[in-house]
């Protein structure tokens, strides 16, 4: 019985663990990345933790992206 409630203590240890560390992950990533809205990834990873996932992808793709628009004269074919 004492084996069991140990068991399932670290188990939602780690699952609460696991939760807080995907929660600060992207804010983590843009900061590093130095990404101009650094703050608000990290609000919209908080918010994917809370909303159990929803927001995830959106901010982990957020962190990577800088959200600027290419340069259109970079590798264009046709300028000379």
């Amino acid at each position: 019985m004492i084996f069991a409630l140990i068991v399932l203590l670290v188990l939602l240890a780690t699952l609460i663990g696991g939760w807080l560390f995907l929660a600060v992950w992207p804010g983590k990533i843009a900061k590093r990345r130095g990404h101009r809205r650094a703050e608000a990834v990290t609000m919209c990873g908080y918010w994917g933790a809370l909303t159990l996932g929803l927001l995830m992808p959106i901010a982990f793709i957020w962190a990577y992206t800088d959200g600027e628009e290419p340069s259109r004269n970079s590798g264009a074919e046709g300028d000379t």
